[in-house]
């Protein structure tokens, strides 16, 4: 089997590119955005529901996914949507005030990251990833998720 990296890279960028569109936002910034959103929720998966995800991520993701993995750290459960948006400034270092600058905005980039993802997991892993998720970010996710639009 030969390695197609150009493949590769049409997957990633239809990818962004849909986060681009969603958050009408340029290239560079959906990068920043896509890889703090899937920090912050690896921050929070179990090690075998990562790799369950990053099985189904296209490979430029994966990179993304696992760059700086402390693979040792727990990951603790979260509670509150606002614990998991703080989750995400801090993967944010330094630009967390421009990228995620008030509760609404972070929501908002949250749940266009995965609402794009579902696009490329299964509905089961989609399920195990809302399963961890705090239940006030779950029905948001859920709703936009459903096509009802993405409300704030």
């Amino acid at each position: 089997m030969s390695m197609d990296f150009e493949t590769y890279a049409k997957e990633g960028k239809a990818f962004i590119n849909l986060v681009c569109e969603e958050l009408d936002i340029p290239v560079d910034k959906a990068n920043k955005v896509v890889r703090v959103i899937l920090h912050a929720l690896r921050n929070r998966l179990t090690h075998e529901e990562s790799f369950d995800l990053l099985a189904q991520l296209p490979v430029s993701l994966k990179g993304v996914y696992v760059d700086g993995w402390k693979f040792n750290k727990d990951n603790s459960p979260i509670d509150h949507m606002y614990d998991f948006l703080e989750e995400v400034r801090k993967e944010d270092v330094g630009r967390s005030g421009y990228d995620f600058d008030n509760n609404l905005k972070a929501k908002f980039a949250v749940a266009v990251v995965l609402k794009t993802l579902n696009y490329i997991v299964s509905e089961n892993e989609m399920n195990e990833i809302l399963s961890v998720i705090p239940l006030t970010l779950k029905k948001f996710l859920k709703d936009n998720i459903a096509g009802k639009g993405i409300t704030l």
